[in-house]
């Protein structure tokens, strides 16, 4: 995946739970499917963890500005490095279109709404997914931008 994508950072990999999951306590123990949770741990140079944004279940993300704002609290000087070389990802058989993905968050944006005014007690929790969708709308306007443009 890294290779497909030309990602400047590696992805750990951990089928049986055992070597981060588990040891990280981000196992998902609602997920039959032995998966984590969501999960960002920056971790400084030395090896200590810093800071951790555990999401709450599969759909949930922190926002990235939470991220960055942590990440700017270890103080450590920017590094250079060269901009990643674009890859060839190629989307899988079941994916989603990018033209499907606007419509397709726009529904799930107001299922949410409906149900939070259903059930008044989850309001905070659907505020805070309402905000999680708006955010990927817009990654899918400008990447509907940049592929229309070019």
């Amino acid at each position: 995946m890294v290779e497909k994508l030309g990602l400047p950072f590696p992805l750990l990999s951990d089928p049986n739970r055992s070597q981060a999951i588990v040891p990280y306590g981000v196992a998902d123990p609602k997920d039959d499917r032995n998966i984590a949770l969501p999960t960002v741990v920056l971790v400084a140079p030395g090896g200590e963890e810093r800071a951790r944004f555990p999401s709450r279940d599969f759909a949930d993300r922190p926002p990235e500005d939470d991220v960055l704002a942590a990440l700017r609290l270890l103080g450590l000087p920017p590094t250079m490095q060269p901009a990643p070389a674009p890859g060839h990802a190629q989307p899988g058989p079941n994916a989603m279109p990018l033209e499907a993905l606007f419509p397709y968050y726009r529904g799930a944006r107001f299922a949410v709404i409906a149900m939070s005014r259903r059930h008044p007690e989850t309001k905070d929790e659907a505020d805070r997914y309402v905000a999680l969708l708006d955010r990927y709308t817009e990654a899918v306007k400008q990447a509907y931008r940049a592929k229309r443009d070019s």
